[in-house]
């Protein structure tokens, strides 16, 4: 069994480019940073940025064109795509690249749109509850009997 997955949450760090090929398709191309903190041995916190290169085809190309701007928080799944070419010197080059097939904005308040390319509609919208007011447990006192397990 072969497994090609990938799943990140991270910032667009630059305005999708949106393409068309000369089939007609829609291709867009944009980079995601991941961040990793982390506190050294010295207690020093410390900050590593990842970035990744995303491509997206079709419909969800076109949502994301119309959704996703430089800042956006997302949470995408798609799969790892290494392709090579050749330059004008025969230097050949890799890119490794990320082909989304679902995404989800995560920074607009209110709403979660939804987008895979299977999407025949518009990008879903479902409607994000507001977290309940925090309750100050510290000053009451827990019973075993309280405890689920």
């Amino acid at each position: 069994m072969d497994l090609n997955k990938v799943m990140l949450i991270g910032n667009v760090v630059r305005d999708p480019e949106m393409r068309t090929t000369p089939t007609g398709q829609q291709v867009v191309s944009f980079a995601i940073a991941t961040n990793l903190v982390w506190t050294d041995k010295n207690g020093q916190k410390q900050k590593k940025a990842e970035f990744h290169n995303v491509v997206a085809w079709r419909k969800l190309a076109e949502i994301i064109g119309q959704y996703v701007k430089k800042g956006s928080k997302v949470y995408l799944e798609g799969r790892l795509e290494t392709r090579s070419w050749d330059d004008q010197n025969a230097v050949k080059h890799y890119r490794s690249e990320i082909v989304a097939d679902h995404l989800i904005l995560l920074d607009r308040v209110g709403s979660t749109p939804q987008a895979s390319p299977t999407d025949n509609s518009q990008p879903t919208y479902t409607p994000v509850e507001p977290a309940p007011a925090p309750t100050d447990i510290g000053s009451q006192e827990i019973s075993v009997d309280d405890i689920p397990f």
